[in-house]
């Protein structure tokens, strides 16, 4: 990958315990995120997408250690901060911010719109009221909203509006890296292109680093510099934007592509039909994961697990056919 490495994730995984009976044992595993291994240069962006339920926002939880990866490595800058205490990554929250799918129950109902914004000023103890609230003011501006509006509570808002003020949170601390958690699908399609375009020009003023996550092709096609396709936990193909929509190796990245609608109606895409629902995170299939609904298994996807391996030009995936 071109450029300065910010963060580095080698072989994360998570797993959740399934509990039954009385005495709540353990009796099997979700593997949620099953080895994944990618990296997000300084002032990049690397789109993680997959179908609903592939592990992609449990991949940017545990990144940011909002929840506790099973196994795994995370380094922000060179530096680990997998194992670090409470105590030790405070300090990193600073660098590390995180944007949620749903603007509006990821905003306190309770709290006006200028305090949502400036509360991690206020919890990390940066600057008096005063200074917070000319901060807070200048980040609405940035954000494309008013300070006459930072009185005005979350349901005031529209949709698109309540982002922006997600996104005014996540900047408040200047971070260096922010996940994007799905930052657009509850908005109208006109709205979506707008935050997107904000958070583009955001990328290039501030160097911002992005690990955008998305179940949207063209939207992470729009947004991303590379990309990184997930199934069932695992990361099936990996490459740069123009590689990946212009010769995808993976089946099922030729599935999902196959799925986007084209502008031109005299455009046609190849359909590889992708048959059967996605398998049990709990029981995965033995060999290649996505083995029993790819139209070109054979015995030996059946049996082998494919390892993610560079097939030229920094271009990796996880196929015996390639």
């Amino acid at each position: 990958m071109n450029g300065v490495t910010l963060l580095e994730v080698t072989g994360l995984k998570k797993h959740f315990p399934v509990r039954k009976g009385l005495l709540r044992r353990t009796v099997g595993q979700v593997h949620a995120v099953d080895g994944v291994s990618f990296t997000v240069a300084e002032g990049k962006t690397l789109g993680l997408v997959g179908e609903s339920g592939c592990g992609k926002s449990t991949v940017g939880r545990a990144v940011l250690r909002l929840i506790e990866p099973t196994a795994g490595v995370v380094k922000l800058n060179g530096s680990e901060i997998t194992h670090l205490s409470r105590s030790a990554l405070r300090p990193l929250c600073r660098q590390m911010q995180i944007v949620f799918q749903d603007p509006f129950s990821s905003l306190d109902p309770r709290m006006c719109a200028g305090d949502i914004v400036g509360e991690p000023l206020r919890v990390h103890g940066i600057a008096r009221r005063q200074e917070r609230q000319e901060r807070v003011a200048a980040l609405f501006e940035r954000v494309g909203l008013g300070p006459g509006q930072m009185r005005n509570y979350p349901h005031q808002f529209s949709g698109g509006q309540r982002q922006r003020i997600s996104i005014a949170r996540a900047l408040a601390l200047g971070p260096s890296f922010i996940v994007a958690d799905e930052p657009v699908s509850a908005l109208d399609v006109s709205i979506q292109a707008q935050v997107i375009n904000l958070m583009m020009d955001l990328q290039r003023e501030l160097r911002l680093s992005y690990l955008f996550i998305s179940h949207n092709l063209a939207v992470v096609e729009h947004i991303a510099h590379r990309v990184a396709v997930m199934y069932l936990g695992r990361i099936v193909e990996y490459a740069d934007k123009a590689t990946l929509f212009a010769r995808p190796l993976h089946p099922y990245t030729e599935a999902l592509l196959a799925a986007v609608p084209l502008p031109d109606p005299a455009l046609k895409r190849a359909k590889h039909r992708v048959e059967g629902d996605v398998p049990s995170p709990i029981r995965p299939p033995p060999g290649c994961h996505f083995h029993p609904r790819c139209p070109y298994a054979e015995a030996r996807c059946r049996v082998e697990l494919p390892e993610l391996r560079d097939v030229g030009a920094a271009h990796m995936v996880a196929c015996h056919l390639q």
